[in-house]
């Protein structure tokens, strides 16, 4: 099969964020075992889901892993001029969803793996692709639970999200949570007789929008852009009725913090708002959704240098 053969593949598995993905590993772990493969699978976060860890070469010498997930977010109605989950090649360009973000990486290390045997003796090949990625990446930590008995510490990671082909050597880490507000309900004509789920979530909102705007001026990465943590509300909903008085509001807020700054502790402070609704009578609960920390390597570290080496571009 050529790559453009393997994409095509991918793309139609149609393999939606939080979906079971049992039929897409089942077919990629075939390909990759054909190749010369030793196919691990790890359990998602629920039934039905899991990641693949396949390794090429020795067990007991430090080797490389290509990283990826499987999983994208669903075609918008209407937003496609094709079948999003039917390759299509016009204008010298493949279209469908997730060719870029991240399919068009994994059909390339599948395509390329009959190679990573011949590479194999002196460095060990590894390919890690996580489940659920696109919902807070939730499949990704059970496989980095299990990597300590898969192999032997790694020299580092190449992880194929879009970039244009540049290397980029970090992240900023990654919070979300959801926080969930109980009122009373009642009739509009009558306020005094319930309690304004959605007015109290709006002094929430308040606060994210000023945590917001105080980390323009916070510590910064220039490594980065922007170069400072951020913070947003990116979900919102509550009611049923204009005349009713809503007994249930929801707000989604997502930090994003430079190396060194906890994500999740820039929400405490919308946290410790939400908080305060209690003395009022308020029911609040709030999930947290995704963490992870951030990440930076210095530009003259090994990995960095043969991902310059082999792009041909600098790393920034």
């Amino acid at each position: 099969m050529t790559i453009e053969d393997i994409l095509a593949k991918l793309v139609s598995f149609a393999q939606i964020t939080g979906a079971p993905n049992r039929a897409m590993t089942d077919w990629i772990a075939e390909r990759l075992t054909e190749a010369g493969a030793r196919i691990v699978r790890i359990p998602g976060p629920e039934a039905g889901h899991e990641n693949l860890f396949a390794s090429f070469g020795t067990e007991d010498r430090p080797g490389l892993i290509l990283s990826g997930h499987m999983d994208v977010v669903q075609a918008e109605p209407g937003a496609w001029q094709t079948d999003p989950f039917t390759l299509t090649e016009r204008d010298g360009k493949l279209f469908g969803r997730g060719t870029s973000d991240m399919l068009g990486f994994v059909a390339c290390v599948i395509g390329l793996a009959p190679e990573f045997t011949a590479l194999s003796p002196g460095r060990p090949v590894h390919v890690a692709l996580s489940c659920d990625e696109k919902t807070g990446g939730r499949g990704v930590p059970s496989l980095l639970a299990r990597l300590p008995d898969l192999c032997v510490p790694p020299l580092g990671a190449i992880v194929g999200e879009p970039t244009r082909l540049a290397p980029v050597r970090g992240h900023k880490g990654q919070a979300a949570i959801r926080i969930d507000i109980g009122g009373r309900p009642g009739h509009s004509a009558h306020p005094e007789s319930g309690l304004n789920a959605i007015h109290g979530l709006s002094e929430v909102l308040a606060e994210t929008v000023a945590m917001a705007a105080m980390l323009e001026g916070g510590p910064r990465s220039p490594e980065f852009r922007p170069p400072y943590s951020t913070l947003q509300a990116g979900l919102i909903s509550g009611g049923r009725a204009v005349n009713m008085i809503p007994d249930q509001a929801s707000l989604s807020v997502e930090a994003r913090a430079i190396p060194g700054v906890d994500p999740l502790g820039l929400l405490q402070s919308v946290l410790a708002r939400a908080e305060k609704l209690r003395a009022r009578g308020y029911d609040v609960h709030h999930t947290v959704l995704s963490n992870f920390p951030g990440l930076v390597i210095g530009p003259d570290a090994p990995l960095v240098v043969l991902a310059e080496e082999a792009s041909g571009k600098m790393a920034h």
